[in-house]
């Protein structure tokens, strides 16, 4: 039987620059499609971001592709593959025909020609993953995503699927989302339809050289190729007191439950009244949002004048800093903290000048170590970083990806090393790649976003001691976009509520853009 066919719009009414939703009608439910024009062809795609469900007709549409609103996640409209995560799965393509100027579908989909870019040639080799975090889950996607038919082992603690970590810091302590609602990274059948062990149990010892690996749980693994994407370690104050009862670190899902437990049962009498959130760090005040939004008292201990001046300037460090100190976030400049003191739970901080303020709960946000510990047989940096090419291999057989990777930035003569969980993923689909035997190398353009009192903070490229910061827009009402300009090129941008332009320069930004070009294009 022939699959029904609906006439949904007509080609002249559809825009060229941004998808149009339409919706179809299929037993009994109403089906979202998003047309894309180019000419007088049109496409029919799914019109929601397999990522977190944006709405894709308020998408960007740029050098052929598609970039999602929310987080910037990137499609090739030739054929709805994954340009740039955090999507790890394609769009589905719908038949889509032209006739007489209307415009009709069908819900069946096209013949999927993505799956199976290349055949890697042996089904022999296996790919160790370390790490079952965002970069994780992306380089087990990519694998198979560009053919590669060995096995594959992900390893690693925490949860059994990989899950959106960045939600915890963002809604999950505000009690908008219980944490067991968190967001897996891929479909639940994922690891069984595409043959994948996912092994929960940490890599102990990794030997490069003899190419071998050892978890926590007794399982020797001996690997043609590993992925080391293990993240970070939290790093707590090196400073008394650190023991005491509700005193709390954030990385996972068990962290945030107890931190939620602590809120409850911290204070006098029950409740706690007062949360000291002890560095200035993105997550630190995205969690003091999302204590406020809970009438919990939070103050913060900033080591700095002011909050992100380094990442976004002073100007717009001190915006931030405002917007919290309007929704009622009390800072501690200039300060750090020398002890926690109380009896068998904290109760109050005291910092190195000797002041002391009450607390109910404590949670430290003072960044993360690489975690590398388990590595041998390769020289690590003094940060506990590993050095990578820009395909990220650190050496034969060995790659790594995310927070303990030092990685070529593009267009630039710099290695860095970025904490952010997207970036993780575009690291680590370069390297599923360069495993799978798809010759590849990282040219993307970092982005990360953040989160406070329901404004969303683009951070696009990446620079140290920019030489200007300027601002077009209105930063006292948070609606602008400022450019970071360093030898006269525009070398990162910070916005908000510019959803459209940050689509645009994100793809711009792969070559070097004068102050002058980058205006034009995010004025286009």
């Amino acid at each position: 039987m022939s699959p029904a066919i609906h006439q949904v719009a007509r080609v002249e009414d559809l825009p060229t620059g941004r998808g149009t939703r339409v919706c179809v009608r299929h037993d009994g439910k109403e089906v979202p499609l998003l047309l894309v024009r180019d000419g007088d062809t049109v496409r029919a795609w799914s019109a929601d971001c397999p990522h977190a469900g944006a709405p894709l007709e308020e998408g960007t549409i740029c050098n052929g592709r598609l970039v999602c609103p929310w987080h910037k996640g990137t499609f090739d409209l030739n054929d709805g593959s994954i340009v740039e995560p955090p999507p790890l799965k394609p769009l589905t393509r719908y038949a889509a025909t032209v006739r007489d100027g209307n415009v009709f579908v069908s819900l069946e989909t096209e013949e999927d020609a993505r799956t199976q870019r290349i055949k890697n040639g042996s089904t022999s080799r296996t790919v160790l993953i370390a790490g079952a975090g965002a970069a994780g889950a992306a380089a087990s996607a990519a694998l198979r995503e560009a053919g590669f038919e060995g096995r594959i082992v992900l390893a690693g603690g925490d949860a059994r699927e990989p899950y959106d970590r960045t939600s915890l810091s963002k809604f999950v302590v505000a009690g908008d989302m219980p944490v067991d609602d968190v967001p897996p990274l891929l479909d639940p059948d994922f690891f069984a339809t595409q043959k994948i062990e996912r092994i929960e149990s940490r890599v102990a010892r990794l030997d490069a050289n003899a190419k071998r690996a050892e978890l926590d749980d007794g399982t020797a693994i001996d690997y043609d190729a590993a992925l080391v994407c293990t993240g970070g370690t939290p790093k707590p104050p090196d400073i008394p007191g650190t023991n005491l009862t509700h005193v709390h670190l954030l990385r996972n899902r068990d962290d945030a439950r107890a931190i939620l437990a602590s809120l409850d049962d911290a204070g006098a009498q029950g409740a706690a009244k007062r949360v000291v959130i002890a560095g200035a760090s993105f997550i630190g005040l995205e969690v003091a949002g999302g204590l406020r939004k809970r009438n919990i008292d939070v103050h913060v201990i900033c080591p700095a004048d002011v909050p992100f001046a380094k990442q976004f300037g002073v100007r717009i460090g001190e915006r931030i800093k405002r917007l919290h100190e309007e929704n009622g976030v009390i800072f501690h400049t200039r300060a750090r903290v020398s002890a926690l003191r109380g009896d068998r739970a904290v109760r109050e901080v005291v910092f190195d000048t000797g002041e002391h303020l009450p607390a109910d709960v404590v949670i430290a946000a003072t960044g993360v170590t690489p975690a590398t510990s388990f590595l041998s047989g390769i020289q690590l940096n003094d940060d506990r970083s590993v050095t990578v090419d820009a395909g990220m291999m650190a050496a034969p057989g060995l790659y790594a990806a995310g927070d303990v990777a030092r990685f070529p930035l593009p267009r630039s003569q710099a290695h860095v090393r970025i904490e952010h969980w997207r970036v993780a993923q575009q690291l680590a689909r370069v390297a599923a790649m360069n495993i799978a035997g798809e010759p590849c190398e990282y040219v993307g353009v970092p982005y990360f976003w953040t989160w406070h009192y329901e404004k969303t903070i683009d951070y696009l490229g990446h620079v140290d001691d920019p030489d200007s910061v300027e601002i077009d827009g209105d930063l006292d009402a948070l609606n602008f976009i400022a450019y970071l300009v360093k030898d006269g090129e525009v070398r990162a941008i910070v916005a908000c509520e510019r959803g459209d332009a940050t689509g645009r320069l994100s793809e711009a930004m792969r070559e070097p853009l004068t102050l002058e070009e980058a205006r034009r294009i995010a004025e286009a």
